[in-house]
């Protein structure tokens, strides 16, 4: 059986909510958790097989002992079309809202981007091949599941990716500490794309060239800088509450 485990109360049960294959799922033996109620409903409405372990066993299955008693077997993560998602978005008749990220290698933090861009109303979610993690178990869980809820569109070219973007109407504000203009000096119309770099490098060269504006984040003390996943969330946020007005 070929496929990949995703483990914990909400990523399973966005799993069997979505499209993917599910071929098992495993619960714990005495897991009292109400919420696997709903889970083993889902599970017996799509005729997923339920078999029943240990604790031990479901945390070595998993390689993780935070599972919460429940794990699921799905097929592999598919990643979406650039192309077809940004098609999808014109004949919706919508202004695209994009999260592009350059190289972000830490699961939890992109499982917080994609969670948080799910909750900020974006579009799609686009990152590299290389140099970058992917959607993987422990993302998935670091995202609650959001993985299951926004198409995540996986590209060898970041920066040819943004100039796709750019020719097709698109305006690229780039996230760097040192930048001049303030997030909060921006309308955020149109057609967006937000771009945050790695967690330690920021955004590439290359990449940075693509960018139509680079703003920074204003801060009042303290470190100098901020985690990827929590400025790339001010920024998905301040992007949608100016959209919204």
């Amino acid at each position: 059986m070929k496929g990949e485990l995703v483990f914990g109360v909400n990523p399973v049960k966005e799993a069997l909510r979505g499209t993917r294959g599910a071929f098992e799922l495993y619960v714990q033996s005495s897991a009292t958790d109400h919420r696997l109620e709903k889970i083993l409903k889902l599970a017996e409405e799509r005729g997923v097989p339920i078999r029943r372990r240990e604790r031990d066993d479901l945390t070595k299955l998993c390689a993780s002992s935070h599972h919460q008693g429940v794990a699921l077997m799905v097929e592999p993560y598919r990643y979406a079309d650039l192309d077809d998602l940004v098609a999808r978005i014109d004949e919706a008749g919508r202004s695209g809202f994009l999260l592009v990220l350059d190289g972000i290698q830490d699961p939890h933090n992109l499982g917080a981007l994609i969670r948080t861009a799910a909750c900020a109303g974006c579009d799609g979610i686009i990152i590299p091949k290389d140099r970058a993690v992917g959607v993987t178990p422990t993302v998935e869980k670091a995202s609650a599941g959001a993985v299951e809820t926004i198409p995540v569109a996986q590209v060898t070219n970041v920066a040819q990716s943004l100039q796709v973007l750019k020719d097709g109407g698109y305006w690229v504000y780039g996230l760097a500490g040192e930048a001049g203009q303030s997030l909060y000096d921006v309308d955020f119309s149109g057609k967006v794309v937000l771009l945050v770099g790695n967690e330690g490098e920021g955004i590439r060269p290359l990449v940075r060239k693509q960018c139509d504006v680079v703003l920074s984040i204003p801060l009042y003390g303290g470190v100098s800088s901020l985690n990827a996943s929590v400025a790339g969330g001010i920024a998905l946020f301040e992007a949608a509450r100016r959209r919204a007005v």
